[in-house]
């Protein structure tokens, strides 16, 4: 496995193929290259825990006939979101990628969003989503060869001034969030939300730009966001403030050309267990990042009981208001938030 880091020249040159056979001198014994793109720092915890050593497992058991490159943060070229597109169109090989980055072509996968859906545990919850996925999402995806779907852990809300205690504490500020769904939730707070990617945000807060935002602890290291908003409130209970759905993905065409015993080595570590595994790697990360953070002497509140409860019914609000949009786009938007709920109840108690 080769972690890439490519002159803007030489990624516009290798951007065209598909499957190279032969591809430099990391891939001289191997009849595949897989070229595999995200938008992540290498530094990431889902690089780092989950992409990287998911490349190592591919190459270790096709016996080397298979090198996968892997390119972070958006080396290949295009913005976060792209990347869908790029699998699909055959730009490249495979992509780790948040389908909510383009909204509305994905809703179904948007329930996994929703308020309070997800447990506080990522490995538990991505059991959940992939079986959610196969149930409601398949034909969506039909155009790409899904190999995993996660969401991560509880999430954090991460400001500047001072740490969020209570609601009245989102009232005027900008917050940055990563989908159409914690953005309306932001927005029934009182916070003004800044859609936008995640790497993005710390530029943002650099200039000021946003008072804040969310997202899990795993990422923030990465980013450096504990040195730009040195407030961090995490959310207490049993269910996260909110969440985000992530997909690894490979192009139709790639895997098709693959010989029945190398799509059998991409099978075996595809599915439910390499869902869980997505994230785990995220669950393993927010320990290690918020035990750096509290070290670094940051300050980090948990919300009380009280609070949690004012939340989760402000979260019910936008949850029945999503159901209602979602029954007018023809689909059952309650069905979908109870079959997620029973998933994710299922693997919880698991």
């Amino acid at each position: 496995m080769t972690n890439i880091f490519k002159t803007a020249a030489l990624a516009a040159a290798v951007v065209g193929a598909t499957l190279t056979v032969g591809a430099g001198a990391a891939s001289a014994q191997a009849e595949v290259t897989l070229r595999c793109h995200h938008f992540l720092s290498p530094m990431g915890s889902v690089p780092r825990r989950f992409i990287e050593p998911w490349a190592e497992r591919i190459e270790a058991e096709s016996n080397g006939r298979i090198d996968v490159e892997i390119y972070p943060a958006m080396q290949l070229g295009g913005t976060p979101p792209s990347l869908y597109d790029q699998v699909r169109d055959g730009v490249v090989d495979c992509v780790w990628t948040i389908p909510a980055y383009t909204p509305g072509r994905f809703p179904e996968a948007e329930t996994f969003e929703l308020p309070f859906m997800t447990s506080m545990s990522g490995e538990a919850s991505s059991r959940a989503a992939w079986d959610f996925t196969q149930e409601h999402l398949m034909e969506r995806f039909s155009d790409v060869h899904l190999m995993a779907v996660h969401v991560h852990g509880p999430g954090v809300i991460h400001t500047t001034n001072a740490p969020i205690t209570s609601i009245s504490d989102f009232n005027g500020l900008q917050l940055r969030g990563p989908s159409r769904m914690a953005n309306a939730l932001l927005e029934e707070l009182g916070a003004t939300p800044v859609g936008m990617p995640v790497p993005a945000f710390p530029e943002a807060l650099s200039r000021g730009t946003v008072d804040g935002g969310v997202i899990p602890w795993e990422v923030v290291p990465a980013l450096r966001v504990e040195e730009l908003a040195e407030n961090h409130t995490q959310i207490g209970g049993d269910r996260a403030l909110y969440n985000t759905y992530f997909i690894w993905a490979m192009n139709p065409d790639t895997y098709a050309s693959l010989p029945d015993d190398l799509k059998a080595v991409i099978d075996a570590n595809s599915g439910v267990e390499t869902s869980a595994w997505a994230g785990r790697a995220m669950d393993e990360g927010d320990e290690v990042a918020e035990t750096a953070i509290r070290e670094r002497g940051n300050t980090i509140v948990t919300l009380d009981d009280a609070v949690v409860a004012e939340l989760r019914a402000v979260g019910e609000e936008v949850t029945q208001r999503w159901i209602e949009e979602m029954n007018g786009l023809g689909l059952d938007g309650q069905q979908l938030v109870d079959d997620a709920r029973a998933l994710v109840a299922q693997y919880s108690d698991q």
